[in-house]
């Protein structure tokens, strides 16, 4: 039987399969182009230098702690010695972006063998995955280890759908080689379709055709070993008690919005309710309207997508043993269970949605059909593009986040804006007035000092380390820094707090945000030395 790559290599010829992917990158730049760092890449991109530069940022808990994106900081980083931060992020991002639009592109060319079909997929997968998801899951943003791994899952996809499962197994070695649960549970979810009945003509039973993939299936997990083994060492160094004490920090702490059900609010469990009800309200209209042959390339898509929800299921269940074992409900939680649905089920969703408008269902109001998905697609354009042009008003890295430019409180653009030139300028003191190395106590709610600065702090809320070691550490420090009888986000002030924390953590400054802390610490302000000059920060020199 032939497959549709056989038919047309490369998506309906390299000319169209090139303009189709070049359309596909712009949209993703309108939709993820904010000015760098997004979020994420201030983590990743400065653990990335560290990584090939150790002696920079030695100082600084987060940059020096475990590398547990070896294979991303390897094939990344290097950039970084040669290139400035925003440099290696933009084109880490194209580089990521084209990855993802090549295998969009196949992928969808696969099954449908429309031209530029795989656009309105896109714009109705990446509204679906922010209008939809259940534990903050997103695919298209800044450069980190997940953008090249969610790539190389999309190439896989396009390879089961062709029916090419030895390459598959390559492919998802890549992606855990870069992103080890991606990779992972990728792999999981597509035991599915390759265990079902084979639909492209292949003979035997599902255990035949799965002991011919086992050479393929060692060699990638050979090559999936570049990512899992650093991640198996983040708790080599830590005896048993402080690892279980770490991963309750980390599940029920600090990462409970991506990891714990019982965190995530009801109105997150209502938006990715409608997403999974429309999804299989578009997969049933187009069963009834696809062709034999259109149905048979989707269907393996669907069961891989039928199995990251299974996954998910799995995890909600799982969500139930904190109450009578929260100890291993810890030790499983951590996994990530509800990633790939969110990634996944608005693939489907729109891979279903695009199905009923090329091949609308006969029997059931055909042109009804596609009129709603015409204005469904209509509907989140137009959010892309009110998007993209807020965006382009805005002019403010997303990871100078929210709660830095407002702290919750309304304010204007302009006024974010002049928050955001405070920083940068309080930033450009701290890396044009002190040497290297020097140490910094910087405000709970900022997470770009290193980027921007180019020093170490003590540390912030986001920077959390993955090594269990590190992570203990960091919660000692933070409950030090930032006391709970202060709200989290005020600093203890007391002088000699302070001159503690330079004694053992070496620092030497402090940078607070004038609009969290009211009264000046007793300390000789270095900067600004003129009020005016900067309203939101000052830096005060720790004796």
């Amino acid at each position: 039987m032939s497959t549709p790559t056989d038919l047309e290599p490369n998506g309906g010829g390299m000319g169209r399969a090139a303009w189709e992917t070049l359309l596909l990158v712009l949209l993703f730049f309108t939709v993820a182009g904010d000015p760098p760092p997004a979020i994420n890449e201030a983590h990743y991109l400065v653990k990335a230098k560290n990584f090939w530069q150790p002696e920079w940022l030695a100082g600084d808990l987060f940059a020096s702690s475990g590398a547990a994106h070896a294979t991303f900081y390897w094939g990344f980083g290097w950039l970084t010695t040669v290139l400035s931060l925003e440099a290696t992020a933009w084109i880490g991002r194209f580089v990521g972006w084209t990855l993802l639009a090549v295998g969009l592109q196949r992928l969808i060319w696969t099954i449908f063998r429309t031209p530029y079909a795989s656009l309105a997929v896109a714009v109705l997968w990446i509204v679906g995955i922010a209008r939809g998801n259940l534990a903050g899951e997103w695919v298209i943003g800044g450069v980190e280890a997940k953008l090249p791994a969610y790539g190389l899952v999309l190439l896989a996809l396009e390879r089961i759908v062709a029916g090419h499962w030895r390459s598959v197994w390559l492919l998802l070695g890549g992606a855990s080689a870069f992103h080890v649960l991606v990779g992972g549970w990728s792999v999981v979810a597509a035991f599915l379709p390759r265990w079902l009945p084979g639909d492209r003509g292949e003979a035997g039973s599902a255990c035949t055709r799965s002991f011919a993939d086992i050479p393929f299936l060692l060699l990638g997990g050979l090559i999936a070993l570049l990512g899992l083994v650093p991640a198996l060492r983040l708790a080599a160094d830590v005896s048993v008690e402080d690892a279980r004490i770490a991963t309750h920090l980390y599940v029920y702490g600090r990462l409970q919005h991506h990891l714990l059900p019982s965190a995530f609010p009801l109105e997150w469990y209502v938006r990715h309710g409608v997403l999974l009800a429309l999804t299989l309200a578009a997969g049933w209209l187009f069963w009834r309207g696809a062709s034999e042959e259109l149905w048979r390339r989707t269907r393996p898509l669907l069961w891989f997508v039928a199995g990251t929800v299974g996954i998910a299921a799995c995890g909600m269940l799982l969500g139930l043993l904190p109450a009578i074992a929260p100890g291993l409900a810890a030790r499983l939680l951590r996994f990530y269970w509800f990633r790939l649905s969110d990634a996944f089920v608005p693939l489907a969703c729109g891979v279903a949605l695009v199905g009923c408008l090329l091949s609308p269902p006969r029997r059931i109001a055909p042109q009804a059909v596609r009129g709603l998905v015409v204005l469904l697609l209509a509907a989140c354009v137009v959010s892309l593009g009110t998007q993209f042009l807020e965006s382009l008003q805005r002019d403010i890295p997303l990871a100078v986040d929210r709660s830095q430019l407002t702290l919750g409180a309304p304010t204007t653009l302009e006024q974010q804006q002049q928050v955001y030139r405070d920083w940068r300028a309080t930033t450009r003191w701290a890396r044009e007035q002190t040497p290297e190395g020097t140490v910094f106590l910087t405000p709970r709610h900022q997470q770009t000092f290193k980027w921007y600065a180019e020093r170490p702090e003590v540390v912030n809320w986001k920077d959390v380390p993955q090594d269990a070691g590190s992570l203990l550490e960091w919660a000692r420090r933070f409950n030090r820094v930032f006391p709970q009888i202060l709200g989290r986000a005020i600093p203890d002030l007391d002088p000699e707090t302070l001159a503690a924390h330079r004694r053992d953590y070496g620092a030497a400054y402090l940078i607070i945000d004038r609009r969290v802390v009211t009264t000046p610490p007793p300390l000789p302000q270095v900067y600004p030395l003129n009020p005016q000059e900067n309203q939101t920060y000052a830096i005060y020199a720790i004796p």
